[in-house]
């Protein structure tokens, strides 16, 4: 349980600031969705405008009453933080080469195990979930997704 010090409270400060940050580039890339007038009356800016607009007031709540926070991760936990933006950001990169299916299965897989799933669980975890997006995708949604570019 965390106490409620001065070093918690900076803490929390800064993760409002991020937030806030996040919030404010959120509405900016939202506004900037171009449509047809015709399309929509709210048309499509309206959801990402509306989320950075509560983002930005819940961590200026969060600004004023930071509360306790917990400390910053260090060691085994450091690692696991910084290990899921980094395979987001590496299975993001594949998806155009390798395609959404086998993008969607290394990042499940990966994740997994990252929580301490054991390989094979992770394994059979990630087959599932990326045969299950597939199929909601192809057959449910009628979306097409892409199949990489190494595969044709």
């Amino acid at each position: 349980m965390s106490e409620n010090t001065k070093t918690t409270q900076l803490i929390g400060r800064i993760s409002a600031l991020v937030l806030l940050l996040l919030a404010a580039a959120y509405g900016i890339g939202g506004s900037m969705i171009e449509y047809a007038f015709s399309s929509d009356p709210l048309g499509p800016r309206v959801v990402p405008v509306m989320l950075a607009i509560l983002l930005a007031f819940f961590a200026l709540i969060y600004l004023k009453f930071p509360g306790s926070a917990e400390g910053f991760p260090t060691g085994n936990s450091l690692v696991r933080v910084l290990a899921i933006p980094a395979t987001l950001i590496v299975c993001v990169a594949l998806f155009e080469p390798l395609g959404f299916t086998i993008s969607i299965f290394l990042l499940t897989a990966v994740t997994g195990w990252i929580f301490g799933a054991p390989a094979k669980m992770a394994v059979i975890g990630a087959v599932v979930h990326a045969a299950l997006w597939w199929f909601i995708f192809s057959f449910l949604l009628e979306v097409y997704l892409p199949t990489g570019a190494i595969f044709g």
